[in-house]
Parts: structure tokens; C-alpha cells; sequence
């Protein structure tokens, strides 16, 4: 009796019984799977915003640098003589200059410590800004000029409230120092203005005379390295290996081998160049063409996996129809095939770009994290790019760096999106769907 009701068929009612009673199960778990999966993208977004939040609110001050307006005379007696026009007016003494020129402001100021502490209130570079000044226009000797320096990192930390409480060890600015500024202010003598020297300068160890021109210069010239020798060995390699390589046992571990570089951790093409295009070929240390050569083995696999997978999504009705045609191999991909995957190549190409733009571990071992002042002018000189500069400012003990850390991230963050966003207009604007 028990045997003949268990070997009874199930009916379909049956069946449609117990999906019905375990439809409600099963959708409670398709609920929570969904708010799983929202709950782990809004908790990355919220993450992500708080960081661009921080890095925004401790960088968007050094945009702004406060300056000081002095009227300054051009002592003749202190423009040294020299039968060279240009070298009189290079060493001048303008400190001594900007010193009188801070003094007649401050006129009963006359103890030694008490100057130094007023001279205190001024970057080591205003000499500087008032002998490029005269440098451009040597008529201005003789005559007493309004010039606005820049005033040194104390008190632009100070006026942005950055420097912390008086009472405490962080606060390097004296009493008689904030009377003076606070006089300063009243008569309408500093006031913060837009930091253009933050975008003009290069590096320097003062942080208010520090920029990202320098930086921005190496990273221009590294990246046209990377970019004239790995797109087209990039888009070449992929053409012969996805069209023309014979399918074998050596065209299998070539494409084995492009994949895991494309895996292969940075730092290890930074030792390659190392070993190879300094010690090996004995290529100028620090320069942008190193660096371009090393991130253009480091590009280069993403740039043909790129390449062969516009490739592949090319219909082969498009080469059987050229090739029917009496159009040969070569023709059929250079004519035909070639133009359309263009797009996606090139959408590779400004992707492996934007990563190498953001590297720094390959270029800190062949030396691009020396201090380098002066901007380079090709891709020889020494140089440094602006993910190194970022390091290099975040290691500073300098409390100005942090915030000139924070805007040299917004910068950086700012080429990566602009590249990134490229690379998806070119895709949706020219990409062909079958």
C-alpha cells in the first residue's frame, strides 16, 4: 500500500502547489540579494564622497595666497654695478629693498629681534617678485613702486585659520606679528588673491613659492613618449596577433604572457627600467624619456587586449564581403576592419594613458622623485611627474604642504576624469553596434 502511493505521479497541480509555497522564500531572498548589492554601492559612493570632500576641503585654500602690498623705493645706490645690463639688475639688493619698504610701514619698529619678527611676516621670495619686476622694466629705478608679495606660510595659514590656537606649540606667530597684520589689514594692505604661482612654479622648499607648472611639464612629456610608442605598437601587435599570428602553440603563450603583464605589479616595470634603459643603456637618470619608455611596456598590454577586442567585435560578415570583393588580407583589415574598430582602440588608448598618467611607484625607481626646481624644456632634462610631486609634497613636514598636497590631488584628479570622460565620448560617439 505504501509502495503503490509513493510511485504515484505528481500531479501538476501539485508542482504548481509547492512553487507557489516556495515563490514567497525565494523572493524574500531576490529582496535582500538587491538590497545587499545597493547597500554595498551607496556605501561606496558615501566613501568615495567623503574622501573627495576631505581632499576638497584641505585643498581648495591653496588656490588662494595671501599677499602683502609694500611701497617699495628702487634704491639706485643698491643696483650693483656691472658693465652687463642684465647681471646689474639680477643682483640688486632687493631684500634690503623690501626690508626698507616693510620698515617705512612700521617706523617704530627699530629693535633688531622685533625687525626680524616683522621681516618674518614675508615669504623668502618677495626679493625675487620685486627683481622680476624691475628686471621687465628697469625704468622703475628710482622710483617708489606698490608691489604685492607674498606673505610667508605662517601668516597664510594664519588669515585661511589653519595654523591652530595661540596657546598652543603649533602657533609660530607672535603677539607684536598679529598686531601688525591686523594693522595691515585696516589699511587695506593684505588681503588673499588667486595663488597663480601655485599653477607657474615648480617645485620649491618653500611652500609658498611651490607649483605644479614643473610637474605638469614632466607629465606632458612622459605621457607624448608613452603615447608615440605604445599606441602604435600597441594597435600593430594586436592587428597581427588577432588577424594575421597562425593560430599555435607559440601565438598561445605570446597571448598567455600579454595578459599576466597586463597583472604584472608596477613597480616591477620601474626595476626593468632600471636595470635596462639606465644602468644598461645608460639613459639620462630622472628624465621623461625613461619614464615614457617604462610606462610604455607598462601600457602596452592594455592597449593590445584593447585593441583585439575591438577587433573581435567586428562582424566577419565585414572581411568575408571585402574579401568577396577580391580585396586582399591586408586590404580587408586596413580598408575595412581596421576603421571600425578604431574607436574602441582608441578608447584603450586613452584609458592605458590615464592610468599611466597616475603612476608613480615605476618612475620613483628610476630616480623621477628627485628634487627638481627648474621646469624641463624636453625629454632629456631631468623631471618630475605629477603623481611624484604629490608624494614628495605629502612627505614634507611643512604644515602649507598638506593643503598644496590636497590641490596637486584635485589637479591630478581633474586630468584622470578629463581623459576617462574622453575615452567614453569617442566610444559612444563612434562606436558601431551590430
Amino acid at each position: 500500500m505504501n509502495s503503490a502511493s509513493s510511485s504515484r505521479p505528481i500531479t501538476p497541480g501539485e508542482t504548481l502547489a509547492k512553487v507557489k509555497a516556495g515563490l514567497p522564500r525565494r523572493r524574500a531572498a531576490e529582496r535582500r540579494f538587491r538590497a545587499y548589492g545597493l547597500a554595498a554601492i551607496v556605501g561606496g559612493l558615501v566613501v568615495l564622497a567623503i574622501l573627495l570632500l576631505d581632499i576638497l576641503f584641505k585643498g581648495h585654500s591653496a588656490f588662494w595666497q595671501t599677499r602683502i602690498e609694500l611701497d617699495v623705493f628702487v634704491d639706485p645706490a643698491m643696483v650693483a654695478a656691472s658693465s652687463d645690463e642684465r647681471t646689474r639688475l639680477m643682483e640688486a639688493d632687493y631684500s634690503g629693498m623690501i626690508r626698507q619698504g616693510l620698515g617705512k610701514l612700521f617706523p617704530e619698529v627699530t629693535e633688531r629681534g622685533r625687525k626680524r619678527s616683522l621681516g618674518a611676516l614675508l615669504s623668502g621670495g618677495a626679493p625675487y617678485e620685486l627683481r622680476d619686476r624691475v628686471v621687465a622694466d628697469p625704468a622703475l629705478i628710482g622710483q617708489t613702486i606698490p608691489i604685492w608679495v607674498t606673505a610667508s606660510p605662517d601668516v597664510d595659514m594664519f588669515e585661511k585659520g589653519q595654523l591652530g590656537a595661540p596657546d598652543t606649540d603649533s602657533f609660530r606667530l607672535k603677539s607684536d606679528q598679529i598686531e601688525w597684520l591686523a594693522r595691515l589689514k585696516q589699511e587695506h594692505r593684505l588681503e588673499k588673491r588667486f595663488n597663480t604661482q601655485f599653477f607657474s612654479a615648480g617645485d620649491s622648499r618653500e611652500p609658498e613659492q611651490s607649483g605644479i607648472w614643473g610637474a605638469a611639464v614632466g607629465s606632458f612629456f612622459t605621457l607624448l613618449v608613452t603615447l608615440s610608442l605604445s599606441l602604435p605598437m600597441g594597435i600593430a601587435a594586436a592587428i597581427y596577433l588577432e588577424e594575421f599570428a597562425p593560430r599555435n602553440r607559440w601565438t598561445d603563450v605570446i597571448e598567455v604572457n600579454i595578459n599576466n603583464l597586463a597583472a604584472v605589479p608596477s613597480i616591477v616595470f620601474g626595476l626593468l627600467g632600471l636595470a635596462v634603459f639606465i644602468n644598461f643603456f645608460q639613459l639620462p637618470r630622472s628624465s621623461p624619456l625613461v619614464g615614457g619608455l617604462v610606462l610604455t611596456l607598462m601600457t602596452l598590454p592594455v592597449i593590445i587586449i584593447a585593441g583585439r577586442s575591438a577587433l573581435k567585435a567586428v562582424p566577419p560578415s565585414i572581411r568575408e564581403a571585402a574579401l568577396g570583393v577580391g580585396a586582399s588580407s591586408m586590404q580587408t583589415v586596413l580598408h575595412h576592419v581596421l576603421p571600425l574598430a578604431l574607436p574602441g582602440m582608441l578608447t584603450g588608448g586613452i584609458i592605458g594613458m590615464a592610468r599611466a598618467l597616475g603612476e608613480s611607484a615605476p618612475l620613483l625607481m628610476i630616480g623621477m622623485v628627485a628634487f627638481i626646481v627648474d621646469v624641463p624644456g624636453s625629454v632629456m632634462d631631468p623631471a618630475t611627474v605629477l603623481p611624484v610631486q604629490i608624494y614628495l609634497w605629502a612627505d614634507s613636514p611643512e604644515r602649507a604642504f598638506v593643503e598644496r598636497t590636497s590641490a596637486a590631488i584635485l589637479v591630478l584628479l581633474a586630468f584622470l576624469i578629463l581623459m576617462n570622460g574622453l575615452a567614453v565620448y569617442l566610444r559612444r560617439r563612434f562606436e558601431r553596434r551590430w
